[in-house]
């Protein structure tokens, strides 16, 4: 049979094996351990959204969290959300309204905007349906809110005007006039404008600002809001939209402002991601969200408005028109996975393959074993067949030929002794078979040397040397 090549057979190898084994473990185990790093595509470029992003981002490198995020920049919500929906995010900050991928579920809240209409209360403006023939005057805005105005105008039968023929409005129509935020109150005293909108977070700077400005130019310190009382109708209509409640007082001065509570709708910008992404993975994402609020925070203001989605039950969560990740929810609901969860089955593999790898070695060295025996045992067969042939020989060259064969065979025991190591029992019969052939070997030489012819003599009888024993 062929020979297994020698240094398959020892010890060394299989112990090179083994931390072989040992290694490639390590080396999954460091992997699994490293930080997960997320593709986030973030927009709008002039928006808060850019700044807070990356004060997040700073601190979870700071943290040496298992998350680190990767900015992908863009100037407008609608490539944010294409670039979640086509793979090139694993995270983005959509709007809903603007554009929602259909592989795209919600994490958090990162900016919960109202649509927030102010105006003198001398201008007589206190519900939709008075802004007709009005001109509004708008801040600093995106094209999102001019189609979220111009939805909630044309459910209340009105159309969103951006200029006009002629000094007048149309009765049926809302002249849409872009204003400074530092001249609101100059605009309102000219009759520029009769009233003024914003889509903003209401309890943000710019909010309380804005309300200040008409507040001033206002007899009395009195202004109207224009609230929004179909809310809930307008969210069937619009369901990306969501209900806002500005609460009464949220503005301060005396008399309160507004004075009750004021229902509008709005938009949010969202933090959201693919489906596919592990719900391990988006729960740890969420948690960082809010765990690092106040490192976040010291870069960014935003970060205060950060907020978890509303929802009552985890299948009004999962079942939304705009839903929420399972992984989020398992931060919100306090059942994140613990190691074992979120690593058992990469652990059983593990232990499979370790189980399947120490039962390869085992196996290899019982059958390294048994090639061992056999070598030995091939040996020890044609010690003994030389031991029967040598008396049978008449010829000089084939007797030292077999004399040649025996020391090979020996040299061949000592080399296998020597790199394999066998048992000494074994290499105690091998070397009673060395001596016994050479003895044989070395009467038939005598034999013929002598003249004698076959049969003259007594049959030939084996002379075996045992360890310790003299000759028998």
């Amino acid at each position: 049979m062929p020979k297994a090549p020698p240094w398959l057979l020892t010890r060394g190898t299989l112990a090179v094996a083994a931390i072989a084994v040992l290694l490639a473990a390590a080396a999954l185990a460091i992997y699994l351990a490293q930080a997960t790093t997320l593709v986030i595509a973030v927009a709008p470029r002039d928006g808060t959204e850019p700044g807070l992003i990356k004060a997040y981002a700073d601190a979870l490198d700071a943290g040496g969290e298992n998350v680190r995020l990767k900015i992908l920049p863009f100037d407008d919500v609608r490539e944010s959300a294409a670039a979640l929906q086509d793979g090139r995010a694993d995270l983005a900050v959509v709007r809903p309204d603007v554009d929602l991928p259909t592989n795209g579920l919600t994490l958090a809240i990162l900016r919960d905007q109202a649509m927030i209409i102010v105006s003198p209360e001398a201008a007589g403006i206190d519900d939709f349906p008075k802004l007709g023939g009005r001109r509004l005057g708008i801040a600093a805005h995106k094209d999102a809110d001019f189609s979220l105005l111009k939805s909630l105008l044309g459910y209340y039968g009105l159309t969103l005007e951006t200029e006009v023929a002629g000094a007048k409005v149309p009765a049926h129509s809302v002249l849409l006039v872009p204003v400074e935020a530092t001249e609101v109150g100059t605009a309102l005293q000219a009759r520029k404008v009769d009233a003024i909108v914003s889509i903003i977070a209401p309890s943000a700077p710019k909010a309380l600002a804005l309300v200040e400005a008409v507040k001033a130019v206002s007899k009395g310190g009195k202004v109207n809001f224009v609230g929004v009382p179909d809310d809930a109708a307008l969210i069937e209509r619009f369901p990306r939209l969501q209900a806002v409640t500005v609460p009464g007082g949220l503005f301060g001065g005396k008399p309160k402002l507004p004075g009750d509570d004021v229902k509008t709708v709005g938009a949010s910008y969202r933090l959201m991601a693919r489906a596919s992404l592990s719900r391990v993975v988006a729960a740890d994402v969420t948690q960082h969200l809010f765990e690092l609020r106040t490192a976040a925070a010291k870069t960014s203001d935003a970060a205060e408005y950060v907020l978890a989605p509303a929802y009552d039950t985890t299948v009004a969560a999962t079942s939304a028109r705009i839903p929420i990740h399972p992984g989020a929810i398992d931060y919100y609901e306090r059942e994140q996975h613990s190691f074992v969860d979120r690593y058992g089955d990469t652990l059983y593999l593990l232990a499979a393959l370790a189980g399947g790898l120490f039962s390869a070695v085992a196996w290899l060295r019982q059958r390294l074993a048994g090639l061992r025996r056999e070598r030995i045992d091939e040996v020890t067969d044609r010690l003994l067949a030389i031991i029967d042939e040598a008396p049978t020989l008449r010829d000089p060259a084939a007797i030292e030929a077999l004399n040649r064969e025996i020391d090979r065979l020996a040299t061949d025991v000592v080399r296998y002794a020597r790199e394999r190591a066998p048992e000494m029992r074994t290499m105690a019969a091998v070397g009673i078979a060395i001596e016994t052939a050479k003895a044989t070997v070395a009467d038939a030489r005598n034999a013929v040397s002598g003249g004698d012819a076959p049969g003259s003599k007594p049959p030939f009888k084996p002379r075996l040397h045992l360890a310790g024993g003299g000759e028998g």
